[in-house]
């Protein structure tokens, strides 16, 4: 796993793929929340956008993802 925030663009992304792997699909799974898929249903990342604004003060935050149908 690997986390990376840009201050600039006020972005956080938590890579649980290789990082640099290419999402096949991107769901939006709450408000300002991501989640990037590869082909096989496999989550790659979570993108958090105004991360200060959708963290706000805290360290966790839930959401729910969605189960993978079979191919």
């Amino acid at each position: 796993m690997k986390i990376e925030f840009d201050s600039e663009q006020d972005l956080l992304y938590v890579w649980f793929g290789i990082p640099g792997t290419k999402a096949a699909r991107t769901e939006t799974i709450a408000p300002g929340v991501h989640a990037d898929f590869d082909a096989a249903g496999k989550l790659l990342g979570l993108e958090v956008l105004d991360a200060n604004e959708t963290l706000g003060n805290r360290l966790q935050f839930e959401v729910a993802l969605p189960t993978p149908t079979p191919a």
